[in-house]
């Protein structure tokens, strides 16, 4: 086996967890094979670049192996180079919390909460 269908190579190497988002990701143009968008159809060989958004992140994948079927996770790693950009830090930022079982906010308590959120942009 030579090529094999993107959405089903996606889901094979684990970049996806159904088949169903795979091909529902290429759909909506968020998967390219070198360069050019991909339907679910395209046909994805050895040396290809796939580059897909995937769950709020880019991943760039560059095909070592074609499978045909779901594996392993250790053997899916072997199936792909990734050469995705290092996912984005995540600002370190003040969280509200308010303790578990505390009712609704009052009044007072939602004004404050606004006026830390307006400063907290």
């Amino acid at each position: 086996m030579d090529s094999i269908r993107v959405d089903r190579w996606l889901w094979a190497v684990r970049l996806c967890r159904t088949r169903t988002d795979a091909a529902e990701a290429c759909r909506g143009g968020h998967v390219r094979i070198n360069g050019r968008t991909a339907k679910p159809s395209a046909q994805v060989r050895v040396g290809d670049r796939v580059e897909a958004r995937i769950n709020r992140r880019d991943r760039v994948a560059e095909v070592t192996r074609v499978i045909p079927t779901r594996v392993g996770a250790p053997i899916a790693a072997e199936c792909y180079v990734d050469r995705s950009p290092p996912p984005p830090e995540v600002p370190d930022v003040m969280v509200a919390r308010r303790d578990r079982g505390a009712g609704r906010p009052t009044k007072r308590e939602r004004r404050q909460l606004e006026r830390w959120l307006q400063r907290n942009r």
